[in-house]
């Protein structure tokens, strides 16, 4: 069977809206509030996601039937990573994967373990969706490079060992955020990360960070793709720091 590919491209929304959430971590009943709040049409609406659909939560289980939904497109967070890690490699890092929220995995048996690695091994780790004003750009974490198309083109024809350390960037870095880097991403109109959780969504350059800890105490964001803007909007009154 052919490997699917790493970066996954979709084509305007002609009919409906689109929307980007921040980390789930296994709290679907959650987030399908919050889609009511934004009377979400499954019809011909679009939901695409940043990553780290399970762990910590719990629901994760539902990760696969929310991967049958025709509407849901999402990245692959390192979460997913860790998952695949752990099934393909003799359960030998069971102990991290326990601290990171992996318990409902380890609870499982070998064949379900890895049916859910190889569901989570075919998500794309980036995302592109045309929209009216240019391409936006999906990651878990971050864009590694300062042209999103040097990324992607890196990511998909770079050697194996270029493609995994570019992969680990995309899925676990904070350097951007860390840094405060207000540098913008050529080549896309925006890219969205989640993998931080903050108070409140907050932008560096044209990067969007839209974790906002709804699987802590917070809340879903909800970034629409045609206007860039979040639901619910930031409060001006919150940090954007989690503390």
């Amino acid at each position: 069977m052919p490997a699917k590919p790493k970066v996954q491209r979709f084509t305007a929304n002609a009919t409906g809206t689109d929307w980007v959430v921040g980390d789930i971590h296994g709290h679907f009943s959650k987030l399908q509030l919050a889609l009511s709040r934004i009377n979400f049409n499954p019809e011909t609406d679009r939901l695409f996601s940043v990553g780290d659909l399970v762990d910590r939560g719990p629901e994760s289980v539902e990760s696969f039937i929310w991967l049958n939904k025709p509407w849901f497109h999402p990245v692959q967070g390192n979460h997913e990573d860790m998952a695949i890690n752990h099934a393909r490699n003799a359960r030998s890092d069971g102990g991290m994967y326990l601290q990171n929220g992996g318990a409902w995995f380890l609870a499982l048996n070998w064949d379900e373990q890895q049916n859910y690695a190889a569901m989570f091994a075919d998500l794309p780790v980036a995302i592109e969706v045309e929209t009216a004003d240019g391409i936006v750009g999906i990651v878990h974490a971050d864009c590694p490079y300062q042209s999103w198309t040097e990324f992607t083109w890196a990511l998909v024809n770079g050697g194996p060992a270029e493609s995994d350390h570019l992969q680990s960037m995309a899925q676990w870095s904070r350097k951007r955020i860390t840094d405060g880097d207000q540098s913008q991403v050529a080549g896309v109109r925006a890219v969205v990360v989640g993998h931080t959780p903050l108070r409140q969504p907050a932008t560096l350059g044209n990067v969007f960070y839209i974790d906002t800890a709804a699987w802590m105490d917070g809340q879903f964001t909800l970034l629409k793709l045609s206007t860039l803007e979040c639901f619910p909007p930031a409060n001006p009154e919150l940090s954007h720091d989690w503390d």
